[in-house]
């Protein structure tokens, strides 16, 4: 029980918008993705290309994170 006392609550709210962001993802466009096409290959296809497209948009938003955190002093001058 010592290892969920040390995770501070922002952890908890963090891995609750993660998980709940990929429920959303799963149930707003890869289910009915699934449901559009009727061959095992389409299907594959479709689930394929939706997860790339999820991956990079993770990327993409990791990458914007890592250079607002290193040029965070330039762009707190800029903002005032």
């Amino acid at each position: 029980m010592t290892f969920f006392s040390d995770i501070g609550a922002v952890h908890y709210l963090f891995g609750g918008a993660g998980l709940l962001s990929l429920l959303a993802f799963g149930a707003l466009i890869l289910s009915p993705t699934m449901g559009s096409f009727g061959r095992g290959w389409e299907k594959a296809a479709a689930a394929f290309l939706s997860l790339f497209v999820l991956i990079a948009l993770l990327a993409l938003g990791f990458g914007l994170g890592v250079v607002i955190v290193y040029y965070w002093d330039d762009i707190s001058g800029i903002l005032g």
